[in-house]
């Protein structure tokens, strides 16, 4: 593992613990160089998942592209990427509980937004924003109504 600090080739594992949902083994890392200690997150990737977006393509499917829609939307909020990680993990493993190979955007897209209520409102309104392609002001302003009148 290449550390994220001076990138160094070797580094050692600290201690290991079992994810929170046991389908992820948490690593806490530290480089042989600097001594720069880190946290690494495993996981079992499964293969030939394929999402089915709103236009009808279907394409593999790829953590990257939700990891980048929830980091744009915690951009500059109190939120570490570890809680990312944690809510990634948990949405994928949801996705594969299901048993299907074929997952709609929707689904992956409104899972997001659950666990991000939960974990930060501004975050929750601007992937919202994004997600549900708000037209107009109005139909945010409903949204955050609607958010004010369930917390």
């Amino acid at each position: 593992m290449q550390c994220p600090k001076c990138n160094a080739q070797d580094t050692r594992v600290i201690d290991s613990r079992v994810g929170k949902n046991g389908r992820t083994i948490r690593r806490r890392r530290q480089c042989t160089e600097c001594n720069y200690r880190f946290n690494t997150i495993e996981e079992i990737l499964r293969e030939n998942l394929v999402v089915i977006k709103r236009d009808g393509r279907r394409e593999e499917f790829d953590r990257n592209k939700i990891l980048n829609g929830i980091r744009r939307a915690c951009e500059k909020r109190p939120i570490d990427l570890e809680q990312i990680n944690m809510l990634i993990s948990d949405v994928t493993l949801e996705l594969e509980s299901e048993g299907d190979f074929e997952i709609s955007g929707r689904s992956i897209g409104e899972r997001v937004m659950e666990k991000l209520k939960n974990i930060d409102q501004i975050a929750y309104v601007r992937f919202a924003s994004v997600y549900k392609d708000f037209r107009d002001i109005s139909e945010m302003a409903k949204e955050i109504s609607d958010l004010k009148k369930n917390s």
